[in-house]
């Protein structure tokens, strides 16, 4: 199993929720980062042993410097850093002729540059423990054309193409990078869509397993990456849609 700490960004509720709480599990600590500082969903629920392993700590990932403060505070609190997951994410819908500038750099704010400053700072970290994994989170968009998505399916495809660059540069340094890339899966904030009647059609029409994902399959994924800590896997996008994306 890997050593050091694990971070995971956007960790307050949905996919990053559950993935704190799957690496806190199996007995890994997780600093929790969110904007609002707040501990991820069902921590309490999740007892005494797991929700000890979980530190959260206040850091808004658009804001330059902010990882960086938030590194110092979880390398002086826990003594070292093994992991980092990149699961903040915005989407803001907006078709390419009338999407705006701002929102459409908004959104490479927080999925794309974010998460390249992310890895970067993280770094010098990991070369120090020897050993280091940095899991992107993705999207099966980042090869899909979907309209009122292209900053989102933009900022997509660049995790990945980061991904490859940065498994290259950092593989001999002990450091490996992966992305996993979800399909449609069941949270808060998609839910309304998932259970209308488009949506279910969608999903029907294209998932092998007829059905969205749940966000514990995403984070027992991820989680397992830690666990088994495989050096010889990296610089690769692993999907996880139930097959929608390569689906007719």
């Amino acid at each position: 199993m890997l050593q050091g700490t694990v971070i995971v960004t956007g960790a307050s509720r949905g996919i990053g929720a559950s993935i704190a709480l799957e690496l806190a599990r199996r007995g890994l600590t997780v600093a929790a980062l969110s904007r609002s500082g707040a501990p991820p969903e069902r921590a309490e629920a999740a007892g005494e042993e797991v929700a000890r392993r979980i530190l959260s700590f206040a850091c808004d990932v658009a804001h330059e410097g902010a990882m960086q403060e938030a590194l110092a505070r979880i390398r002086a609190e826990t003594g070292s850093i093994g992991g980092l997951v990149n699961n903040a994410g915005i989407h803001r819908e907006g078709r390419a002729d009338s999407l705006t500038t701002a929102d459409f750099e908004a959104v490479l704010q927080v999925n794309t540059t974010a998460v390249f400053a992310a890895c970067r700072d993280v770094l010098p970290h990991m070369v120090e423990n020897k050993r280091g994994i940095i899991v992107n989170i993705g999207s099966f968009f980042d090869r899909l054309g979907v309209r009122g998505s292209i900053a989102y399916c933009a900022s997509k495809a660049a995790v990945a193409a980061m991904t490859r660059c940065m498994a290259a540069e950092w593989g001999r340094r002990g450091i490996s990078v992966l992305n996993v890339a979800p399909g449609y899966i069941l949270t808060d904030i998609n839910r309304d869509f998932l259970e209308s009647d488009p949506g279910r059609a969608q999903i029907m029409a294209r998932s092998f397993v007829r059905r969205p994902g749940e966000p514990n399959e995403i984070a027992r994924l991820v989680a397992a990456l830690y666990s088994e800590d495989i050096p010889f896997l990296t610089g690769e996008t692993i999907y996880v849609d139930g097959g929608h994306g390569i689906s007719l």
